[in-house]
């Protein structure tokens, strides 16, 4: 009966390690866009990291290009300086002039930031790397901002991830980074109509934050890996033990 209950705890063990292996792998697997610190809110600024992973097996990640909606009316992005990698914005002429909550008047806005790897730089199949912007003012009359993202690797191919995921539905192959946006509350209106200057400001204090976080999620994931190993030997150790228990006691009788 022992015998049985200790081969069940084995193959438990080792199947949650398994699992804690496998889903640290599949939740880097996309590019995403992540908020370190208060959730940006309607009409406010905003502080993103874009985590890009590098996924081909025999070719590398050379440039990384995300796009910004020109409707959302973004007048000012600042990007957070990345060694061995170039920021290029990209500002267009909008066909109307967007009116911010504030007045102001929006005739040209940002619809896209290009990092592109110095020779050297290029992210390889093991490697990822986050990209940080600051900017806004963000859309009032949007429960969440998009930023569809380009991927281009050294042998010319270039992935799209710019498929929406319909709410409540399954995710899609590749899915577009996204952000939600919390209601503006009372009292925000200095923030909305906050200047591009001091929009820089609250993008350092949340860089700040995500170092922290990051720190403690990396520390978290490294715990989770050395759990799944110990799983692995502790259900290998007594799938081992169980078997020469069997073999003993078929030798005795």
């Amino acid at each position: 009966m022992s015998q049985h209950v200790f081969k069940r705890a084995g193959f438990l063990a080792a199947a949650v390690g398994v699992a804690g292996l496998l889903g640290a792998g599949v939740a880097s697997a996309h590019v995403t866009a992540n908020v370190y610190g208060p959730q940006p809110t309607k009409g406010g600024y905003a502080a993103i990291v874009f985590r890009v992973p590098s996924e081909e097996p025999n070719t590398m990640t050379t440039k990384v290009a995300v796009d910004f909606k020109a409707d959302y009316g973004i007048g000012s992005v600042r990007t957070k300086p990345l060694p061995g990698w170039t920021a290029e914005v990209t500002k267009s002429k909008l066909p109307t002039p967007i009116t911010k909550d504030n007045g102001t008047q929006i005739t040209e806005a940002v619809t896209a930031v290009t990092w592109t790897a110095q020779p050297g730089n290029e992210l390889k199949a093991t490697d990822y790397q986050e990209f940080s912007v600051s900017f806004g003012p963000l859309p009032t009359n949007v429960d969440e901002v998009e930023f569809p993202a380009h991927q281009t690797y050294s042998d010319g191919k270039v992935v799209d991830w710019n498929q929406a995921t319909p709410p409540g539905g399954e995710e899609p192959e590749h899915p577009a980074p996204a952000v939600k946006l919390a209601a503006k509350a009372e009292g925000d209106g200095d923030h909305a109509g906050m200047a591009p200057g001091m929009a820089a400001t609250t993008g350092e204090h949340t860089e700040a934050a995500a170092n922290t976080s990051d720190s403690t999620a990396r520390w978290l994931g490294g715990a989770g890996l050395l759990v799944g190993a110990i799983g692995l030997g502790v259900g290998a150790g007594a799938t081992i033990r169980a078997r020469k228990a069997t073999a003993k006691s078929g030798g005795n009788s």
